[in-house]
């Protein structure tokens, strides 16, 4: 009989939404929103996070390749290597724009967090 080789770190999407983000120096940065996921490779592409604003006035939204997210299990949510500041200076869009399939602004995007494009 096979045993199965499958990771026990695996979660549903559904559960991504609204876990926290934390920077190194433990301040809270956002939370998830959604996860975009690459058709036809089925990989986790990037997080989309929220960022400022006040009961959703203002609010940006910033993807983060998914590269650059570390899951801390004592905080019970992802960490990343950014500043305040250097968020502030980050790439970020309003709701609608995050559905668009431009890799231009992709591009932008992985370039700010000096990380290699997923598509190639």
């Amino acid at each position: 009989m096979k045993t199965s080789t499958l990771s026990t770190a695996a979660i549903p999407a559904k559960r991504v939404n609204g876990t926290e983000v934390y920077n190194s120096s433990g301040e809270h940065l956002g939370e998830i929103e959604d996860i975009m996921i690459d058709k036809p490779s089925g990989e986790v592409v990037y997080a989309i996070m929220s960022f400022g604003g006040f009961l959703g006035m203002g609010e940006k939204f910033h993807p983060l390749p998914w590269q650059v997210l570390h899951y801390d299990t004592s905080k019970d949510g992802y960490v990343v290597d950014l500043s305040k500041e250097q968020l502030k200076k980050a790439p970020a869009y309003s709701r609608d724009e995050l559905s668009d399939n431009d890799t231009l602004w992709r591009g932008k995007v992985f370039d700010y967090y000096d990380q290699p494009p997923y598509w190639g």
